[in-house]
């Protein structure tokens, strides 16, 4: 067997369950109801343990407005003006198509970070120390949303010799290789969409899959470090300053979120396929990080300077 054979071929359904033509559940609309019910719990459970002012009974509420007017419309308006703004200006209902994906994680962190500003003046608590609890959560959302981005197939590593590489059949939509090429019919004679689909057509070839296999690459499979480095790993570390760390000021948290996430993002895509072009010659979402320190350091600054004079002593 050829050694090229020896990679994991990546094969998942992105659907969980589908009911009719039209009609499905997909991992990652599950991934978002998960995060979601998890950054809830992890609040609940602070607020219970006297950290910051929210109290756990108004939890609910705010992770549910939370998550439609920051995560959704935020990540969604992210990615419009920061990977899709020339399709955005000429065509800007495209923000309302969700079901089509697109959302971005920098401007899903910024919607949060604006509903939380509005949530605390409205309700007249501490921005800084709602964000403490917030952040401590939001780490959850962020691995399960990297797990559905690997069941997608999609954003995946660069090419690589590791082991543990895999193979992404969606990867053919970016090569210039079309299904007549290789003897196949489809719809526009361009693959479907998911990997599944892409083998079951791959397969109606009597050398279907030897053609598929020879024309992938080995790449990482960047979207499961980043899901432990963004998610798994900064949830355990905030969690634990949280919990362990007494008379912490608030926004402390906050800036430290923004620090470690922007560092985790900024080493995780280098192993990480460019899906947009580069700036100054580093990947959209490790520039866009660069700002997410400085942002990281203000919070850390004010909480210092302001937010710590306001501790009993």
């Amino acid at each position: 067997m050829p050694a090229t054979l020896a990679y994991y071929l990546h094969d998942l359904n992105p659907e969980v369950i589908r009911f009719s033509k039209s009609l499905a559940i997909h991992w990652y609309g599950l991934a978002y109801v998960l995060g979601f019910y998890c950054c809830y719990l992890v609040m609940v459970r602070l607020a219970r343990r006297g950290y910051g002012e929210l109290k756990a009974e108004q939890v609910g509420d705010f992770i549910t407005y939370a998550a439609l007017f920051g995560v959704v419309a935020g990540g969604r308006l992210g990615y419009m003006l920061l990977y899709n703004f020339s399709e955005f200006i000429r065509n800007p209902l495209i923000i309302f198509k969700l079901w089509d994906g697109g959302m971005a994680s920098h401007g899903g962190i910024a919607g949060l970070a604006l509903f939380t500003l509005y949530w605390s003046w409205r309700h007249k608590i501490s921005w800084t120390g709602l964000g403490d609890n917030l952040v401590v959560g939001a780490p959850l959302g962020i691995l399960f949303g990297r797990i559905a981005n690997f069941i997608n197939g999609e954003l995946y590593g660069r090419p690589t010799d590791v082991a543990w590489a895999m193979k992404f059949p969606t990867e053919l939509h970016q090569m210039d290789i079309r299904p007549s090429d290789w003897g196949l019919q489809a719809a526009g004679d361009v693959f479907p969409q998911h990997s599944p689909d892409i083998i079951a057509l791959v397969n109606q070839a009597p050398d279907g899959m030897q053609k598929l296999e020879a024309a992938l690459h080995p790449v990482h499979p960047s979207q499961l470090y980043e899901g432990f480095a963004e998610g798994a790993v900064l949830f355990t570390v905030l969690y634990l300053v949280r919990t362990q760390v007494k008379n912490l000021p608030n926004g402390i948290l906050t800036g430290i979120f923004f620090i470690l996430y922007a560092i985790a993002r900024i080493v995780c895509e280098t192993f990480r396929e460019p899906d947009s072009s580069l700036i100054i010659g580093i990947t959209k979402g490790q520039f866009y990080s660069l700002f997410m320190i400085l942002i990281g350091l203000a919070f850390i600054a004010w909480a210092y300077f302001v937010n710590r004079k306001k501790i009993p002593t």
